[in-house]
C-alpha cells in the first residue's frame, strides 16, 4: 500500500505540475495577473494530494512591505507555505538549475542568490528589496540550508540588511521601514499521531540526500500535519541592527517550534514589549551569540 500510494501522489505531483506549467509561463510573460495566484492555488491542491493538513497561528502582516523569514527543513515548506498566501521565495543560486524543480522555482518568480559568494551580497540584498517594494511577497530562509525538522539552525543575518532600506509608499508618497515578519514551520503529525523525532527527518530534507529517493519516501509514509506560526512583525530600527534581527527571528521561529511540538499554546498573547526594552533585549542575546 505505501508502494501504491506514493507511485500515485507522485505522479499526480508531477503531471498536474507539467499541465500548469505552460498557463504559468504564458501568464508570467504577458503580465497576467493570475500569474501571481496560480502558485498559491495550485500549492493548496497539493496539500491536498500529498495530504498535508496546514494549521495557520497568528496572521500574517499586511498593509505595508514585508520580508518573511522562515526557518526550513524540507522541499515540502514550499507548498506549506505557498498554500497559505501568494508569495515567492529566496532560494540558492543552484536550485535554478535543478531539473523539474529548477523549473517550478522560476515559475513561482523565485529569487536566486549566490550565498557562497559575499561579493554578491549586495546584489542580492538589492534585487529582494526592488521585488518587496513593487509590492511582491518574499520568503527567505536565513539559516541558509535546510535542518532535520528537530531544531533550528542559526540564522545568518547576511541578507537581513534588505531591512536597512526603506520602501517609498505609493499611497503617501513617503518613505517608510520594511517590516520583517518571522514565520515557524513545525512538522508535527504522521496519521494524526505525534510525529517524534525519528520520524520528523523522513520529511525533512538536508545534508546530502537524493531529491527523488526522498520524495519517494515522504509520500509513502502517509498524511502528515504541520504548523505554521506567524510571529510579530518587526523593523531593524526597532530592533537595531541587522544581526540582532536575525537574532529576533531565529528566536522567534525556536520558540514557535517548541510550541507547535508541545502544544502548549498561551491562552492569550503577552503584551508586546516597548520597543525599547525589546531592542535592549535582543541586542543583549546578540552580544551573546558574537
Amino acid at each position: 500500500m505505501a508502494t501504491a500510494r506514493a507511485a500515485l501522489l507522485l505522479a499526480g505531483f508531477i503531471s498536474s505540475a507539467i499541465l500548469l506549467m505552460p498557463a504559468q509561463w504564458l501568464g508570467l510573460k504577458l503580465g497576467l495577473p493570475y500569474a501571481r495566484k496560480l502558485p498559491n492555488r495550485y500549492h493548496r491542491f497539493l496539500c491536498r494530494l500529498i495530504g498535508i493538513r496546514v494549521t495557520r497561528r497568528g496572521e500574517p502582516h499586511v498593509g505595508s512591505a514585508c520580508l518573511i523569514a522562515a526557518n526550513h527543513t524540507s522541499w515540502l515548506d514550499i507548498p506549506v507555505i505557498a498554500s497559505l498566501e501568494p508569495c515567492s521565495f529566496v532560494a540558492k543560486s543552484e536550485v535554478a538549475g535543478w531539473p523539474f524543480f529548477g523549473t517550478l522555482a522560476k515559475l513561482q518568480q523565485t529569487v536566486f542568490v549566490e550565498r557562497e559568494r559575499r561579493t554578491r551580497t549586495a546584489h542580492s540584498r538589492n534585487e529582494i528589496h526592488a521585488r518587496i517594494a513593487a509590492g511582491d511577497r518574499l520568503v527567505l530562509f536565513p539559516e541558509g540550508t535546510s535542518s532535520d525538522g528537530n531544531r533550528v539552525l542559526t540564522f545568518k543575518s547576511a541578507l537581513m540588511s534588505v531591512a536597512q532600506l526603506t520602501v517609498v509608499n505609493g499611497e503617501e508618497d513617503r518613505e517608510a521601514d520594511l517590516v520583517v515578519q518571522p514565520m515557524s514551520v513545525t512538522y508535527v503529525r504522521l496519521h494524526g499521531l505525534p510525529m517524534g523525532r525519528y520520524f520528523r527527518p523522513f520529511f525533512a530534507w538536508y545534508g546530502d540526500m537524493e531529491l527523488f529517493p526522498h520524495l519517494w519516501e515522504a509520500f509513502s509514509l502517509g498524511p502528515i500535519e504541520v504548523v505554521v506560526e506567524y510571529h510579530k512583525p518587526v523593523t531593524i530600527r526597532e530592533i537595531g541592527n541587522r544581526k540582532a534581527l536575525a537574532v529576533y527571528c531565529e528566536n522567534c521561529c525556536r520558540e514557535g517550534q517548541t510550541r507547535a511540538l508541545t502544544g502548549r499554546w498561551p491562552e492569550a498573547e503577552p503584551a508586546a514589549a516597548a520597543p525599547a526594552e525589546a531592542a535592549g533585549a535582543i541586542r543583549r542575546l546578540a552580544g551573546a551569540g558574537a
